[in-house]
Parts: structure tokens; sequence; C-alpha cells
């Protein structure tokens, strides 16, 4: 797989349009120079950065602002950590008028939205993701959320952006186990409508990803219905993560959980069984593991996955079918048992 963003590169923009909320995706090198035009954009007149790069990494908003260190990784995505940003937000004098922005990876974007959201009952934040997996999936559709020991993201609101600059020279930065991690999500997006996207330019990918998205989200903002299929390898991918106390990053966990929904999809006869082998082909080609990790009780993944948010009724998937993907509730507990003695 291509993991440089080395040679030109055209930027590309793709508009989330959900009317007077509507904002700007762009993507390509050197996007985040942009970030003092979109801050006046919006009028905010001070700003709070919070960063989980260098100092060298984190751009200048071009108006009064602090910058508050922050560090990536699932740990620090809690209560906690929103409260702490929050009342730094006050300390600062932030008002309705003002803004924040996030510089930093997916779990950066998850908290600093989610304090964005509640300040105030809501001000302004730009995303800056500095992370493959935030560039194609976190920084774009408005979730926010934080964890609490029962499971992952059970915590959150839905708090628009006002822009996101995904820029690429950030990704040169990043070791060989980011690269995986945000390929995680760029294969589950190959089942729910992106396509083939292996061995095209990163800024092809994380476009053809931002732009699947943004016409999801603008039909169903809310997990009505569609926006479901975004979650596509996530249930068994969550689990994952929490069973292994994080060991296994969210996106080496999704593709674990892609395979899995192809399996348990082949299984109840949704699916036959070359689009079953295209689950595992496809990670496989983004260098990802296909296999569940070794040590995991299933009985431990089966308590967390009746816990994730889409479950309404018993163990609920986002599974591959003869429509495309859909939510399917209620699965019989011994055929999730079975895919996961496959994997």
């Amino acid at each position: 797989m291509n993991t440089r963003t080395d040679g030109p590169e055209a930027t590309g923009r793709v508009d989330v349009r959900l009317g007077d909320r509507s904002y700007p995706v762009f993507v390509g090198p050197g996007v985040r120079h942009r970030l003092p035009e979109e801050v006046a954009r919006i009028g905010a007149r001070r700003v709070v950065v919070v960063s989980a790069r260098p100092p060298e990494w984190t751009p200048d908003p071009g108006v009064p602002h602090r910058v508050v260190p922050a560090r990536d990784g699932e740990h620090d995505k809690t209560l906690a950590t929103v409260e702490h940003l929050c009342r730094t937000f006050a300390d600062f004098g932030l008002t309705r008028a003002d803004a924040v922005v996030s510089c930093g990876g997916g779990t950066t974007t998850d908290v600093v939205g989610l304090a964005a959201g509640l300040y105030h009952r809501g001000i302004a934040v730009i995303h800056l993701p500095t992370s493959l997996l935030a560039q194609v999936d976190a920084s774009v559709g408005g979730k926010t959320a934080v964890n609490l020991p029962e499971g992952k993201n059970l915590v959150g609101v839905y708090w628009q952006p006002r822009a996101v600059l995904c820029d690429t020279e950030q990704l040169d930065t990043l070791p060989a186990v980011e690269w995986r991690n945000g390929y995680g999500e760029i294969a589950r997006a190959h089942f729910i409508g992106a396509g083939e996207l292996r061995d095209r330019p990163v800024t092809e990918q994380i476009t053809a990803c931002v732009a699947l998205k943004a016409r999801v989200v603008a039909a169903d903002e809310r997990d009505a219905g569609l926006r479901h299929i975004l979650n596509y390898g996530h249930t068994l991918g969550h689990a994952l993560e929490r069973a292994t106390d994080f060991r296994l990053r969210h996106g080496e966990a999704v593709g674990v959980g892609t395979v899995f929904a192809g399996r348990l999809a082949g299984l109840l006869g949704r699916i036959p069984t070359d689009r079953v082998d295209e689950h595992r082909a496809v990670v496989a080609g983004y260098g990802l593991d296909t296999r569940l990790p070794d040590g995991v009780d299933h009985d431990d993944l089966l308590a967390f996955m009746r816990r994730d948010k889409k479950s309404t009724s018993g163990l609920s998937f986002v599974l591959d079918g003869p429509s495309g993907p859909e939510l399917v509730a209620d699965v019989d507990e011994t055929a999730v048992r079975a895919a996961l003695t496959d994997m």
C-alpha cells in the first residue's frame, strides 16, 4: 500500500450539506495554513487550540489564542478530560462568539468536539485531523463522544464542526502503525459505497471516504437509518478495543470487525461465499490482520457487543446483503459465536 504523500497532489474540497450548518472539508498538502481564513470566515474573535502535535505542526489561528496540549489515545478519552478542557475554555474567557480548534488524531477530535458541543451549550469548532484515521472518518460528521469503563463512545452529542482541514503533509510524520489504523476505516468503506481505493493516492482515498460520509450524513445526520452503515465492522471492532484494553487500535479492530461482518453475513445467508472472501481479501490488501487476536474471550466480546449503541434489540450488526449494507437487529447468538470461531 502507498503510505507516503510525496509528490504533487491536488487539493480536494467536499461540502457536508446540512443547510445553514453546512461546512467545507479541505483535503491536500498544506491545507492547515487555511486556518486563519476559516477562523475569519466564521467570525471568531478568540480561539483555544487543543493540540496533540508539536508546536511546528500547530498552526496559528490568526487571532488571540491559547494552545492547550493534549494526548492522542483512548485512555484520555474521558469525561474528566472534557471537564478539564471546558474549565480551560472558561479560564481563557471564551464566549459563544469564539471558537475551539482541535489538532490531533481521532481521539482528540472526539474529545474536543464534545467539549465544544457542551461548553456554553455549543461553541464553534474547527478540526485539523492529523492522523489518517481522523482524516478519513473521525473529524467529519459531527459525532463526538468519550468512553466509559462499560464501553466505547457511550457519552456524546452530535456537534458539527464549522470546517475540517485534512492536511496530508501531517501524515508524513506518522509511524506505520498509524497508517494501519487509518487503513482499517478505508477498508470498511469499500463495502459501504466507496468502491476500490487500494493503490490510489492518499489524497484520493481520503477525499473518497469523506465524500461518502458527507452524502450519508447529509441524508441522515442523527443515525435514524442510513447512517448506521458507517458503523460497518465497528460492533466487533469496538468490543475488541475494550477486550484488549485498547492494545488493538481502532482502525485495526475495525479491519478485523469488517472480516467478521462478512463471515456473519455469509453464515446468515445474506451474501455468497465470494463476497465473504472479498471481505478478507480487501482487509488483507491494506496490510491488516484478518483474525481475532490471541487470548480474547468470546463471552467478553459478546458482553461488549450487547452494549453497543446500535443494539436496541439483542445483538445488532451492520451487515452486507442483497440490498447492500443495513442494520440487522436481534441476530442469533449461535451464528455470532460460529462467526467468531471461524475467525
